[in-house]
């Protein structure tokens, strides 16, 4: 099997900066989507962080383990990544205090995709027919969803649907998520920040992934994104694993 990601950023409307990152590394089988926050000047820095920790960790994991645990390897990137975005917050610029990123890791092993997960951007199982969130939104929306005080259809109108409960650097240790799942030829796979998933409801996205080419599959949810308001920065990302 071959596999073939295609990834796009956007600023969105609202927003001065991008605060988003991604990462394709098709080499390492590696594919990465950070949402940062903090402010000022922290939330760039926080996911820009994040990424490069979590491949520096692949790579040593790669080129260094004799016994090799994709589940393990995961782990200890979040491990890094978080330590790393407190360090630099706590000790070099007190502007940077408080930072912290979502961040979404996808890894190809054996047949396999790795799914690690921290915050609320998301990764999808897209089929012809279906399609399914693999990760679980770490959000104050999501706990009253499960706790049964809203329900879904009353989601838009929660007033902190964008308050975060678990954030990569935040503190200096952090607990993933972590799902695996068997792939063949013809899956294919969305991640993607909130700036989308926010915006775009689930229907409408696999519509637009069933219907067209992973890369213009990615800018017309871009696109959606921002007709529908585009109050946030957009990151998405679609891996095709083709024949």
């Amino acid at each position: 099997m071959k596999i073939r990601a295609y990834c796009e950023t956007d600023v969105g409307l609202k927003r001065e900066k991008n605060e988003d990152a991604f990462l394709v590394n098709e080499d390492m089988g590696l594919y990465l989507v950070a949402d940062g926050m903090g402010g000022h000047k922290g939330g760039d820095l926080a996911s820009k962080l994040a990424v490069e920790s979590v491949e520096d960790v692949v790579k040593t994991h790669r080129d260094e383990h004799t016994y090799f645990s994709p589940r393990a390897m995961i782990e200890d990137a979040y491990t890094e990544a978080s330590s790393r975005i407190f360090q630099k917050s706590q000790m070099e610029d007190k502007y940077l205090q408080g930072m912290g990123t979502t961040l979404v890791t996808a890894y190809v092993h054996d047949g396999e995709l790795f799914v690690g997960n921290v915050g609320d951007s998301r990764a999808y199982y897209v089929s012809d027919d279906h399609m399914w969130q693999l990760t679980e939104d770490h959000s104050l929306l999501n706990e009253h969803i499960r706790a049964g005080l809203i329900k879904d259809s009353e989601a838009k109108d929660f007033q902190a649907k964008n308050i975060i409960t678990r954030s990569v650097g935040f503190e200096r240790e952090v607990r993933c998520d972590i799902v695996r799942k068997k792939i063949s030829a013809g899956d294919k796979f969305l991640i993607c920040s909130d700036g989308l998933s926010g915006l775009v409801t689930d229907e409408r996205i696999h519509q637009i992934c069933r219907k067209n080419s992973i890369e213009d599959a990615v800018k017309i949810c871009i696109e959606e994104a921002k007709a529908n308001g585009g109050d946030d920065n957009i990151t998405v990302m679609i891996i095709h694993v083709e024949d």
